[in-house]
């Protein structure tokens, strides 16, 4: 009896520990897989978040191999097929500087009416599209480039066929050169606006101008003289201090009575009542303080629109719209920063308007070879509906084409008519 006692004793005993063994044993697999899921769960993130990263630091990079600038063409098309270029294009237009102008709200206006590129100019003569009212300009050369160099106190003004040619909407954007440190001694560029013809000649007591655009190390300031009543206005201190020899892309929205500058893609004054309405204008450059000759005082890209509707209401009244305002660098598919503002309305009009969609042709002036600009301005086509597809965009509501130089709307033989022939169009599908 008590043999049989120690036996069931014994015998529950190892149940008890071989129960307990298991229990054991099924936690201690049941940690393991979950240790191996969270494992598996965390690779995975890690990988999502490798993916993420490159994405960002390189999105859409799909291709295998990459063409040479201007490698597409028809001789080498089977080397290059559509779907690998076109990747290329979308990689291009997701890394293009104008995505950094995303909060660019500039927009130009429709038709240029004075252009100076300074094509065809000699250097050391004076501008031939320009006159002067004080100090010296000439032609020169920076960094390649051809450009309006000034002395000190120098102011000089376009030559146009009209006066008073300003409208009552228009746009205003050169680029100007900031030599370093020249800003902390009292150098800057100003650009006045006039009131009435050739009032610019001189400063009469019935004179009223306003001086838009003075660059100090302080940031912009605005004077002027409206109605014998001196009004001024002054930015904060901004990332503007100091720009350290570079460029600078000036521009200026007028609308009827406000008045909005833009310094890069920074809005810097925003006047709702000028109180006038600018008839002309002229640029310059002061030093009050800096005299040394070989500083660089510089403009290039001096380009004047006269206004027009919003994108969406040209497009009810036209089922198109025109834009000069996406610009790219010469003889190229890439798109420039100050091209961000058109860019940025088209894309909230577009995610505003679902219906719509759009066939993106690309056209050019007619200097190059036909052929040559065919190519040209479908990749240009291309690239703007990879910036907007970049921006949110459903890709589905584009097509694109080229036309080259082969529907010009004005004469190839000025400026503004080859200006106004560069455009991007975007007809409703």
């Amino acid at each position: 009896m008590k043999r049989r006692n120690i036996l069931l004793v014994v015998a529950a005993l190892i149940m008890t520990i071989t129960s307990s063994n298991a229990q054991i044993f099924k936690k201690i697999k049941k940690r393991v897989q979950e240790t191996a899921e969270e494992t598996a769960a965390r690779k995975a993130e890690e990988k999502t978040a490798e993916a993420i990263d490159s994405l960002t630091e390189k999105p859409f990079k799909k291709k295998k191999k990459r063409r040479k600038k201007g490698a597409h063409t028809e001789e080498n098309y089977e080397e290059y097929p559509d779907t690998e270029y076109e990747e290329e294009l979308e990689e291009e237009a997701n890394t293009t500087p104008a995505q950094l102008w995303s909060a660019y709200n500039f927009v130009p206006g429709e038709e240029v009416i004075f252009f100076d590129d300074l094509d065809g100019e000699e250097s050391g003569e004076f501008p031939s599209r320009w006159d002067i009212n004080k100090g010296n300009a000439e032609n020169a050369s920076l960094d390649g480039e051809a450009v309006i160099a000034m002395k000190q106190y120098t102011n000089i003004y376009p030559l146009m066929e009209s006066e008073e040619y300003l409208p009552e909407v228009f746009t205003l954007e050169f680029d100007a050169y900031f030599d370093g440190d020249a800003a902390i001694h009292g150098f800057r560029y100003y650009l006045q606006f006039w009131k009435a013809h050739k009032s610019y000649h001189y400063f009469g007591a019935d004179k009223d101008y306003i001086s838009a655009i003075s660059l100090f190390e302080n940031g912009l300031r605005l004077k002027g003289k409206i109605s014998g009543t001196e009004r001024e206005y002054n930015t904060k201190k901004s990332e503007l201090d100091n720009p350290e020899g570079n460029w600078k892309h000036i521009a200026i929205a007028f609308n009827k009575r406000s008045l909005k500058v833009f310094i890069d893609e920074y809005r810097v004054l925003n006047i709702p009542n000028l109180g006038f309405k600018p008839k002309e204008f002229s640029i310059g450059c002061h030093d009050q303080w800096d005299r040394d000759d070989a500083k660089i005082r510089a403009i290039k890209n001096i380009r004047v629109a006269k206004g027009g509707k919003k994108l969406y209401d040209r497009v009810v009244a036209d089922g198109k719209f025109v834009t000069r305002g996406i610009l790219f660098d010469v003889n190229s598919a890439a798109i420039k920063p100050e091209s961000g503002g058109v860019l940025k309305e088209v894309a909230e009009m577009m995610q505003a308007h679902t219906d719509l969609s759009f066939r993106i042709e690309g056209h050019t002036d007619s200097d190059g070879d036909d052929a040559h600009n065919l190519q040209l301005s479908a990749d240009r086509a291309d690239a703007v509906k990879w910036a907007l597809v970049a921006m949110g965009v459903a890709e589905d509501r584009f097509t694109t084409e080229g036309k080259g130089e082969a529907v010009p709307v004005a004469d190839n033989t000025t400026p503004e008519g080859k200006a106004n022939n560069r455009r991007v169009e975007f007809i409703k599908q």
